[in-house]
C-alpha cells in the first residue's frame, strides 16, 4: 500500500517552458488578424527579391492578376489558409537568408543559380514555382538547418 501512494504522489517536474504556439489557420479570425501584415511582409520581399509580378502570383498559389494587384493595392484582405501557409514559409525563407548572408547575397539568392543536389542546378525561386507547397517547405528547412535552427 504504502509503494501505491507513493507511485500516486510521482510527478513530473513542470517545465518553465511553453510549447511553442502555432497559429489555428483554420480559424477565420485568425486569418483576418494575420493576412494584412503577411500581405504587407509579402510584397516586400518580392520586391527586395526583384521577383517578377507573374512569378509573384505563382508563389500565392496562381492567384489572379486583378486579384493580385487589389491585394498589392490594398493588402486588408482574408487569406485562405493556403496562402498563409506560402507566405508563412517565403518569410522564414527570407528571415534565415538575412541571417546567412549580407543582404545583398541574401536578395539575390532566390534567383541565383544553386549547386545544391536539391536545386539541380536551378535557382531556387525556379524550384518553389514549379514544386509549390512542398517545395517552399524544403527550402525553409534547407535554411533553417544551415544556420542551425
Amino acid at each position: 500500500m504504502p509503494q501505491q501512494a507513493a507511485a500516486q504522489n510521482f510527478a513530473y517536474p513542470s517545465t518553465m517552458y511553453a510549447p511553442p504556439s502555432v497559429p489555428d489557420l483554420s480559424r477565420a479570425e485568425e486569418r483576418r488578424r494575420l493576412s494584412p501584415s503577411a500581405l504587407r511582409a509579402f510584397f516586400n520581399i518580392m520586391e527586395k527579391w526583384q521577383i517578377r509580378d507573374e512569378d509573384a502570383r505563382q508563389l500565392l498559389g496562381g492567384v489572379s492578376n486583378g486579384a493580385f494587384y487589389q491585394m498589392k493595392q490594398n493588402p486588408n484582405r482574408v487569406l485562405d489558409q493556403d496562402r498563409l501557409l506560402r507566405v508563412s514559409y517565403l518569410i522564414g525563407i527570407f528571415k534565415s537568408l538575412n541571417i546567412l548572408y549580407s543582404s545583398r547575397l541574401a536578395d539575390q539568392w532566390v534567383r541565383l543559380p544553386n549547386t545544391n543536389p536539391i536545386f539541380a542546378g536551378r535557382p531556387p525561386l525556379e524550384y518553389m514555382l514549379q514544386g509549390g507547397t512542398p517545395a517552399m517547405e524544403i527550402v525553409r528547412r534547407l535554411l533553417d538547418a544551415r544556420r542551425g535552427g
